[in-house]
């Protein structure tokens, strides 16, 4: 199983991925870990939301990135 963080604009299109590749992890946890260290640089980079996938099975989300009002 590969779990995947899903890139996304506010209005659910696809957002350009600010890396040079894209992250495949091989635990929930990973993938969530690995956003809780980089939300700030998806969101500076155009990301709205996110989704994550179990392979092609979607786990939860969308899930904003910006903060509360």
């Amino acid at each position: 199983m590969a779990w995947t963080w899903r890139l996304e604009k506010s209005d659910g299109t696809a957002a350009p991925s600010p890396s040079a590749h894209h992250e495949t992890f091989g635990t929930q946890g990973d993938a969530e870990t690995w956003l809780g260290e980089n939300w700030r640089d998806l969101l500076a980079g155009g990301v709205d939301q996110v989704t994550l996938l179990e392979d092609t099975r979607e786990e939860y989300g969308p899930m904003s990135l910006h903060p509360p009002d």
